[in-house]
């Protein structure tokens, strides 16, 4: 597969808690073919990228894969409930910075504002 595939596949099996920028895959591509791991060959304008024997072979003696460790321990429901609140909430700012008036934007700002400093507040157990 090509690199940006390799991304979209990690993504996956990890179920979103861990993807991989460009910037880190193809510099690791181009050192895993250098070190005679991989393979590639052009197809169709893309750079396709396969596993060499002696990168089966390390494959095969290497520790579990990353993303099966990425994905261990997530509570995937708070997480999503998680996401949803933070983005409900940006959308909700983004709504009134839009749309509001110069008070109404202050007013908003203020209000992330403390929210943030309410949460740190809750990890130094104060209210």
């Amino acid at each position: 597969m090509h690199g940006y595939e390799m991304i979209q596949e990690i993504a996956e099996r990890s179920g979103g808690a861990w993807k991989p920028s460009p910037g880190s895959v193809y510099p690791t591509l181009q050192l895993l073919e250098d070190e005679g791991l991989i393979a590639s060959a052009s197809e169709g304008g893309k750079k396709l990228f396969s596993l060499t024997e002696a990168g089966r072979a390390a494959a095969d003696e290497g520790p579990d894969a990353p993303w099966e460790e990425a994905g261990r321990g997530v509570d995937w429901e708070a997480l999503g409930e998680i996401r949803q609140a933070g983005f409900g909430l940006m959308e909700a700012f983004g709504q009134v910075w839009k749309t509001g008036s110069k008070e109404q934007r202050d007013k908003a700002l203020a209000v992330i504002n403390e929210a943030r400093k309410k949460l740190y507040l809750i990890l130094a157990d104060e209210d």
